[in-house]
């Protein structure tokens, strides 16, 4: 844990910061090109990122305001507020949607960004814990985020209310946990199976609500008291991949229907340009028949 400049202005926090979201486009370009998402639709979802991360910071920090209201009294923004991953995703989540089917709707009038979303939802998934897994390094590096006290060996010094204390590592363990859930999401992938958002959504909830009972920096409270922000958040977060699952299988099973639905009608229609001459009002075998009868009398009528 190293919470000081290494630089003016410049710390270990803030490098993996950077680090983090470089890592997120660099797998976002990568898994995009696998998938063959046209250039024009990839650029749209970078713009997209980048103001969501932008808008997911500010975000970040207002809902850490909102969980400090009961601590100090009142709404605080200040350089001491801190910020919440939650809030981040949330606000930058929203910021992403708002835009992307936005610009979307202007940009793609073939609907390729709906027709794509969920694509992008699976690479979304990939970016999203990769850079979430960085951004705990950088927790642990300033000493944020950290556990409880601890004299187990795993344990780590940090500077915890003005003085060093051995405190479980749970930044550490979430960065591990981040980074195997992100291969697992990754070998989906590749093996073109889908719902990659979702898993994320569902698995990291749990996770989180079960590593909260390690934590003990303050991060509010809610209306519910024996669930910190994080776990109401977390449960929440859970619900809505559920939710997802499902809604992403309707919409599967509504395009296959459409899909098949073509395919019977240019089937229908083929048959029935084969079987029916139309200028004659009559099918084509008949025709050929007739043609075949004159062509006989008229032959036999020379002989």
């Amino acid at each position: 844990m190293y919470p000081y400049d290494i630089l003016p202005g410049i710390d270990l926090y803030l490098i993996f910061l950077c680090v983090a979201v470089i890592s997120a486009i660099v797998v976002y370009r990568i898994m995009a090109d696998k998938l063959k998402i046209e250039a024009k639709l990839q650029n749209l979802c970078i713009f997209t990122a980048v103001a969501a991360i932008i808008g997911g910071y500010y975000s970040a920090v207002f809902f850490q305001a909102l969980y400090n209201i009961k601590k100090y009294g009142k709404f605080i923004i200040n350089s001491n507020t801190g910020a919440t991953f939650y809030g981040g995703l949330i606000g930058g989540a929203v910021i992403f949607l708002l835009i992307y089917f936005i610009a979307g709707k202007y940009m793609f009038p073939q609907k390729e960004h709906i027709s794509r979303f969920f694509d992008i939802a699976d690479i979304a998934a990939c970016s999203i814990s990769i850079a979430h897994s960085f951004g705990r390094i950088g927790c642990l590096m300033a000493g944020c985020c950290h556990g409880k006290t601890t004299t187990a060996w795993f344990g780590i010094n940090m500077l915890v209310d003005g003085r060093m204390q051995k405190v479980i590592p749970t930044q550490a363990f979430e960065a591990v946990f981040l980074i195997l859930l992100f291969v697992y999401l990754i070998s989906r992938i590749k093996d073109k199976e889908t719902y990659c958002l979702q898993i994320y959504m569902c698995v990291y909830g749990v996770w989180r609500f079960m590593i909260e009972y390690l934590r003990d920096d303050y991060r509010g409270s809610t209306f519910i008291e024996v669930l910190t922000p994080s776990q109401l958040t977390a449960v929440l977060m859970v619900i809505a991949g559920i939710a997802l699952i499902f809604l992403q299988r309707k919409l599967k099973n509504k395009v296959a229907a459409v899909a098949d639905g073509e395919s019977a009608s240019a089937e229908e229609e083929y048959e029935y340009e084969e079987e029916y001459d139309y200028s004659y009002g009559q099918s084509s075998n008949e025709n050929e028949s007739e043609a075949d009868g004159e062509e006989k009398t008229k032959d036999d009528s020379e002989n």
